[in-house]
């Protein structure tokens, strides 16, 4: 395909999956249950934390979750007592399990608390182009308080060469326009600093379309593919996320 022809496939199959029908089956469910902004970033975030592996135990684990929280992340977060971190010791999801949870929920307040809420703190450290080094800098910030060394692995670093999938799939839900699937919910970031989440499926289908040649999904995988995306659409590269992952689950491409 001529790049002109790949932009037309592609476009085509954005506007295929970039319908509020996808939101049936996709985590991003979660947070489409709320209506305040921190409702909203707060189940997001914790949602894309356990986005690995069976999309039916994603949304029933994530389901689940927001129970334990009262339906009421955000109140949870800022009131929430001793006790009420004892209530989240029976949640888990794969590796990700109740003491893990109940520092993410600390971790939640003191950035809410001190560093002035989740969008305040991937805003400060973007770069002109990228928000891999907000990425960088949040994961610091989020292990500012004591913790198990276990619970660090649930956040990634692509300074340590993370492709930071869930991350980078969070940052998509709160920074792209409303669209009737993604939130636009922070103005603080423009849509084209956005990476797209790779993972098995996108990374296959873009390595089909010669969108991408490293063979590892990584960090330096993602740079490459943000850069072939881009010359696609400058502004808003990261909605053929949806094209991509549409192509490789739902289509077999």
């Amino acid at each position: 395909m001529t790049k002109t022809e790949l932009k037309e496939f592609l476009d085509s199959k954005v506007l295929q999956y970039n319908q509020p029908e996808f939101i049936e089956t996709d985590p991003i469910q979660i947070p489409h249950h709320f209506s305040k902004k921190e409702d909203i970033e707060i189940s997001g975030f914790l949602t894309a934390t356990i986005s690995w592996g069976n999309r039916k135990s994603i949304l029933k684990n994530a389901n689940n979750l927001m129970q334990l929280m009262d339906n009421a992340p955000y109140d949870f977060i800022c009131n929430h007592n001793a006790n009420d971190l004892e209530t989240l010791q029976t949640f888990v999801h794969r590796t990700f399990n109740g003491k893990d949870l109940a520092y993410f929920i600390s971790a939640l307040k003191h950035i809410y608390n001190t560093h002035n809420g989740l969008e305040a703190v991937f805003s400060k450290y973007q770069d002109s182009d990228s928000l891999q080094n907000s990425i960088h800098h949040f994961k610091s910030i989020f292990f500012e308080l004591p913790h198990l060394q276990r619970t660090e692995k649930h956040v990634s670093d692509p300074h340590k060469n993370s492709a930071a999938k869930r991350i980078n799939m969070f940052l998509r839900w709160m920074v792209r326009p409303n669209d009737g699937v993604d939130f636009g919910l922070w103005n603080s970031i423009l849509p084209s600093k956005l990476s797209c989440p790779l993972d098995v499926h996108s990374g296959r289908v873009a390595r089909k379309l010669n969108l991408l040649t490293r063979k590892q999904n990584d960090a330096k995988a993602v740079l490459e593919l943000d850069e072939n995306l881009k010359k696609l659409d400058p502004k808003d590269p990261v909605k053929y996320d949806y094209a991509l992952f549409g192509l490789g689950v739902f289509e077999s491409f």
